[in-house]
């Protein structure tokens, strides 16, 4: 049963988390405007997009923020508890500091709720329109998607190749497919190049050359052009980079066992999109723990002093958080050790502030 005092900081828990995000999106966004502003004269983008994109990037900017935004929340209220005495009343009154510990516990299991409920299903939507908004209009980098010397299995059987794709005019050349028969290649076709057809919805090969393996011969075809269709899409042989984080759970789920079969050098990466969106809902409670355990007694400077350190705890939080991502994709760091091992460095930061708090 809730007492007064749970109901009174659950609600200061929540509502101080409330006002951080209405006052620091509205900041994101203004300075994203400011940045992109010139772009958007320059190229005229339509009104309706500019205002679905900012719409996206709410999300994407919360999501991505969140955790500093609770941590910032929880030591705002606690100091001023703290300051007030109102801290020292309640522990003086025979409550333990883990019974005193229990609402906000609660108040983060309501906001680590919505966060696993929105990363899991609205902020994949909200990532595909914020990052398609920036590929067709702002800038296409070429770190986007991997482009050459592409290799992956589309199904049980069969094999392709390209030395180098475009993604623009959704053509590739020294297209190679082999189709396999246990261990056994049936057949391999070649072509100079590959492209999508999009009006005839088919493929358009040049230089098609044929070589079908037989028991005791073999058949070769040549055709200067040969229209035809095949059990994969263009955009499959180099799928954007950032697209697991725009896909919701079971599309995951589902396009990182296409990845493994297919043998993608992204494979990593996307697994470890999957593990932080399970990771990162569950850091809201070992921050609420340090949050608390930090701001509940006076400190000389005062309050100043708790936000600075939220602060830097915060965004130390979030630098560890990429610095272990790029690990992953740039070295053969486990994504798991990737996506947990912040957790797990700041989970000890937690026991260690919380047992000198108790005393």
């Amino acid at each position: 049963m809730l007492k007064k005092i749970d109901l009174y900081i659950i609600k200061h828990y929540l509502g101080t988390f409330a006002v951080m995000l209405l006052m620091f999106i509205p900041i994101g966004i203004m300075v994203d405007v400011a940045e992109k502003i010139d772009k958007f004269k320059e190229k005229e983008i339509p009104l309706d997009a500019i205002i679905e994109y900012y719409i996206n990037f709410t999300w994407y900017f919360g999501n991505l923020l969140y955790p500093v935004f609770i941590f910032l929340a929880i030591i705002w209220f606690t100091s001023k508890l703290a300051n007030n005495s109102e801290i020292i009343a309640i522990l003086s009154s025979g409550v333990s500091f883990y019974r005193y510990l229990r609402p906000f516990l609660i108040a983060a299991s309501v906001v680590a709720f919505f966060a696993f409920l929105a990363g899991m299903f609205i902020v994949p939507e909200a990532s595909r329109g914020f990052k398609e908004f920036k590929y067709k209009y702002i800038s296409r980098k070429k770190n986007d998607r991997t482009t050459s010397n592409l290799y992956k299995q589309i199904n049980d059987n069969e094999f392709i190749y390209v030395s180098s794709y475009d993604p623009k005019r959704k053509r590739a050349n020294n297209f190679t497919l082999e189709h396999f028969k246990g261990e056994d290649l049936k057949f391999k076709i070649f072509a100079q190049t590959i492209r999508w057809v999009e009006k005839d919805s088919n493929f358009r090969l040049i230089n098609y050359r044929k070589r079908t393996f037989r028991a005791n011969d073999e058949l070769y075809e040549q055709e200067n052009r040969k229209d035809t269709i095949f059990g994969f899409e263009i955009q499959d042989l180099a799928p954007l980079n950032y697209l697991a984080e725009t896909l919701s759970l079971g599309e995951l789920n589902k396009f990182i066992a296409e990845e493994k079969r297919s043998g993608s050098p992204l494979i990593d990466v996307h697994l470890l999109v999957r593990h932080k969106r399970y990771a990162i809902p569950l850091s809201v409670f070992i921050l609420t723990i340090i949050a608390v355990a930090v701001s509940s007694f006076k400190r000389r400077g005062g309050m100043g002093v708790n936000l600075a350190f939220g602060i830097i705890t915060g965004f130390t939080f979030i630098f560890f958080d990429k610095i272990f991502g790029v690990l992953v994709d740039k070295t053969d760091l486990s994504p798991a050790i990737g996506a947990w091992l912040p957790l797990g460095v700041f989970g000890l930061l937690a026991i260690v502030l919380l047992a000198y708090a108790k005393r």
